[in-house]
């Protein structure tokens, strides 16, 4: 009919209050028709669609009546379905009106007519809009109304419409609002250790119905009903990317390098919190609502609230920077093997959950699991094995594959909604098909993380702030939200105590053990995930996910702080005994060095450092050479030792390139170098952690690291430089906490071309004194001892002794008697001293050493800063520009030296309790717990 031009057709739809009554089967099919008759007639001006929301025959009645009565509209014939399949509440009360069964209960008998027509107007105003979600239900109900999304012509305040009308403009001041709101509680909570998702979710509940929400003006302007469908629909795709992230950063391997301790702790903090949960649960089912008494909704529950997951732990850690810690690797290997555990009990509770109302549904359900996950193994898995494996090395893969995969994502999600899997679990699943790292896994993170994270999820977490009505939680009362309540404090108990006795079981110190019970404890995104969908089988309504939100993003902000303050990672390198070069007998001991390789460029440098470093037969050295790369694309740190052939995957072959450079540098020296390669692909922030513990572990004496800028030789002879980003921070925090002796090479590639060349070496030595400097000389010491290596050291003195601690003045002057005494014969070292009164003094006193002609240095060796006497440096401060090098080594490495030599600058270790030395008050020693507590308020306040 309403293809005829003349007829213009009015549809109202009458929905129940809350759903209640509603047959889901029947809903569904009712929501499709609805949606394709708006999709086909959504141009057609004569045709209007409207809601009513009624309580009972009573109210559907009234509504009725009210249309006939509305003067605007005369309406010619009334179309009305008979009765297969409608609510009963819809009509209740009615049935002893109806005189003629073969109409149905609200047939009209005739009226008067009033100029041929009946006249009606609807109790819901039509809005202009596209299909919306009504979260006001206590189930998000799907209502359709249509309308133009943008006026005809030329669209302009100065025609006076509202731009808020249009649904596009509409999305674009809803997209700025949630991520400005959400940005700004990220910069007030970050001080007090919030992780993203507690900012994320205040931001949602700040503008759901609980607080913005309560003002009727702002939600009908900001999120009137029929934007409310696309906010929940962009927080859904916010959501399915996000998991799909997470698995393909997830590493399934780490199940199988588990050990006995991890295995055993991840079965006792699920079976035993699970076992808890359930007992609680059942004891309470006599006071739960229908619903979530049912035994496969506390299995649910139990199960949801008994796992550690994953995602969520691998989330916060990230941004705890624990990732590469002790404690932290522990707790991602159990999160793993929990999620596995999970994974397989969530599918029995699905099965059973579907299969209440019809048994053959258990059937039918486990069958499309295992065909969908066949699917990804055999199907998607091997053809993304192929792609990865035709990538050149060290390309990124073709946009095509990325695009399609992304495309993939919404595909494998649509596929798992249709076969009851969901949608975010068919995305989660397709993110485990994803080979991890190089190339596939970290192209894709790269291309779209940044995208999912700082946009969609702020959307997610709207969706999930408009559903959190905490009115509604005092409306229903106390009695039925105890239950919940009781059983989410049990599990919140027993994850704490279950994880702290099995920790106290396998002999893990209290800190620690109290640590990782927190971190188990971490509740996130996967979490809401899981009570919408909760909500969505109605197994809970609006005031329990409410309460069970709010229950886990309090328990989220009270753990992380925590987690922050108890556990500290660089607390095991500040160690008592001496790891120094000065303190290394030269000739009773072999030197450990842990050798740090960034990149390719740094290998030349760093290995001819190694040869003018003098290994002898009698001095071997022991180098731990640690090829660092920066962890994308997958979740979990890795360090791979090459010599036990731990890791034989081709997506890291560049690691072993630059090793076999090193070992074949190794195999020229014989028994004078012993080499063990090793690489650890962890984030950039905590890079600094792996290198101080393989220094630990292996009791190295010396750390090498390349400086964080590269001096290159133009074609005219002068150097520019280049940038290696990332590794002035880890540079940073190794001097900070470095259990041994630091040495930092400015490579400027002179002697590069000299020192396997037997060609004469001149080497010069700043000793500026302090322990700094005493590191220095010692460890040149070694250099003096190679038959092609000139020395000449040059002490600096203040005028009169001006400024000196008497302390440091007598062990320079030991180690300096030492050094002289034992090269007084070798006649090719020298030693100066050269008296300044300030700190320009001494620029000009070592710019005269550059401008020699006679002594053109190759390599400049200077103590970093601890215990230089200020005077010598005094009115030099504010010309340094990189911290981590001091500012005399930062003036000779600079280009304004105007000098081709390398510089080395050294660093002693700083034994525990003296304090940690670095470029800044951050990395000062190590604070107590209540310091961290007051150093975050402080923060938080300014």
């Amino acid at each position: 009919m309403a293809g005829k031009f003349n007829v213009s057709l009015t549809v109202i739809r009458f929905l129940s209050h809350n759903f209640e009554g509603d047959d889901e089967m029947e809903k569904k099919l009712d929501d499709g028709l609805v949606t394709w008759f708006w999709v086909k007639n959504e141009r057609n001006e004569r045709v209007s669609y409207r809601d009513v929301v009624v309580r009972n025959g009573d109210e559907t009645i009234s509504a009725i009546q009210s249309m006939n009565d509305d003067n605007e509209n005369n309406y010619d014939l009334w179309i009305v379905g008979r009765k297969q399949g409608i609510n009963p509440v819809l009509i209740s009360g009615l049935s002893f009106w109806s005189e003629n069964d073969e109409k149905f209960p609200l047939y009209l008998p005739p009226t008067p007519w009033d100029g041929g027509s009946n006249r009606f107007q609807a109790s819901v105003k039509a809005q202009a809009s596209n299909v919306s979600i009504d979260f006001n239900n206590v189930y998000p109900s799907i209502i359709i109304s249509c309308g133009k999304t943008r006026q005809t012509g030329f669209y302009s305040l100065l025609y006076g419409e509202n731009p808020l009308k249009s649904s596009f403009t509409l999305l674009l001041l809803e997209f700025a609002l949630i991520i400005v709101l959400t940005r700004i509680l990220r910069v007030l909570l970050k001080p007090l250790k919030q992780p993203r998702m507690v900012s994320e979710v205040i931001g949602g509940i700040f503008i759901g119905p609980s607080i913005l929400g309560r003002s009727e003006k702002f939600t009908s302007v900001m999120f009137p009903k029929n934007s409310k469908f696309i906010v929940r629909n962009i927080g859904l795709i916010g959501f399915t990317y996000y998991f799909f992230l997470s698995g393909v950063k997830m590493d399934l391997s780490l199940v199988k390098k588990t050990n006995k301790k991890q295995l055993y702790m991840a079965f006792a903090g699920v079976l035993l919190p699970f076992i808890v949960i359930s007992i609680v649960a059942f004891s309470l089912r006599k006071s739960m609502d229908k619903e979530l008494a049912r035994i496969s909704s506390l299995g649910f529950i139990s199960s949801g609230l008994a796992l550690p997951l994953f995602p969520v732990i691998h989330a916060i850690l990230k941004e705890l920077n624990l990732l590469s810690s002790e404690i932290g690797r522990l707790a991602l290997s159990i999160s793993v093997i929990s999620d596995a555990i999970g994974g397989c009990i969530m599918v029995l509770f699905e099965a059973a959950k579907q299969g209440e109302g019809n048994h053959l549904a258990v059937l039918w359900y486990l069958i499309s699991v295992v065909v969908f996950v066949a699917f990804i193994v055999f199907v998607i898995r091997r053809s993304l094995l192929r792609v990865a494996e035709t990538t050149p090395e060290g390309q990124p893969v073709d946009q095509a594959y990325v695009v399609s995969i992304l495309l993939g994502v919404l595909v494998m999600g649509c596929l798992g909604d249709i076969s009851g899997i969901t949608i975010v679990n068919g995305a989660f699943w397709l993110g485990f098909a994803i080979p991890d790292g190089p190339p596939l896994g970290s192209t894709i993170v790269e291309r779209s993380e940044m995208v999912i994270v700082d946009v969609l999820m702020p959307f997610s977490f709207a969706m999930v702030g408009l559903s959190v009505d905490v009115n509604a939680m005092s409306s229903v009362g106390w009695s039925s939200l105890s239950p919940l309540f009781a059983i989410t404090a049990t599990a919140y108990v027993a994850k704490l105590l279950g994880t702290l006795i099995t920790s106290a079981f396998f002999e893990l110190p209290l800190r620690d053990g109290v640590t990782l019970s927190f971190m188990m404890i971490l509740k996130g995104q996967v979490e809401i995930v899981v009570l919408l969908h909760w909500m969505d089988k109605k197994i809970m309504a609006i005031p329990g996910f409410t309460m069970m939100v709010i229950s886990i993003t309090t328990m989220t902000a009270i753990a992380t702080p925590l987690i922050s303050i108890l556990y500290d990672p660089t607390r095991p390198y500040m160690v008592h005994k001496r790891r120094t070069i000065q303190h290394t007998p030269l000739e009773e001991a072999e030197l450990r060095i842990v050798l740090c390789i960034y990149d390719e460029d740094s290998i030349a440098g760093l290995i001819n450092l190694l040869e003018i470093s003098n290994p002898t037969l009698s001095t071997p050295f022991v180098i731990f050479s640690l090829h660092l790369v920066d962890l994308v694309g997958r979740a979990c740190p890795v360090l791979i030792d090459h010599e036990k052939q731990e890791e034989q995957d081709s997506k890291y072959a560049v690691c072993h390139t630059i090793h076999n450079v090193i070992k074949q540098y190794q195999e020229t020296k014989g028994e004078c170098v012993r080499l063990h390669p090793f690489t650890a692909i962890v984030p950039n922030k905590t890079m600094y952690q792996d290198i101080c513990d393989l220094a630990l572990v292996k009791k190295a004496t010396l750390l090498i690291l390349p400086f964080h800028k590269e001096c290159l030789d133009t074609l005219g002879g002068q150097l520019t430089e280049t940038v290696r980003h990332g590794v002035r921070s880890v540079n940073s925090n190794v001097l900070a906490h470095a259990p041994c002796s630091v040495g930092v090479l400015v490579d400027k590639g002179h002697v590069n071309q000299l020192a396997l060349r037997n060609t004469e070496l001149h080497f010069a030595v700043l000793y500026l004194g302090g322990a700094d400097s005493r590191e220095a000389l010692c460890y040149a010491d070694r250099m003096a001892g190679k038959f092609n290596v000139s020395l000449t050291v040059i002490r600096f003195l203040s005028h009169n002794s001006e400024g000196d601690d008497e302390m440091e003045k007598k062990l320079d002057d030991g180690v300096v008697t030492w050094f002289w005494m034992k090269n007084e014969r070798n006649e090719r070292v020298n030693y100066k001293e050269v008296v300044v009164r300030n700190g320009e003094e001494t620029i000009s006193a070592i710019q005269s050493m550059n401008d020699d002609n006679e002594n053109n240095y190759d390599l400049w060796i200077v103590g970093r800063k601890q215990g230089i006497n200020p005077v010598l440096l005094s009115g030099l401060s504010c010309w340094s520009e990189n911290g981590e090098l001091g500012i005399i080594g930062d003036y000779i490495s600079s280009l304004d030296f105007c000098c081709t030599a390398s510089v080395l600058v050294v660093q002693q270790q700083t034994l525990r309790g003296q304090g940690s030395d670095s470029t800044s008050g951050r990395f000062a020693c190590n604070p107590s717990p209540t310091q961290k507590v007051k150093d975050l308020l402080i923060s938080w306040c300014w």
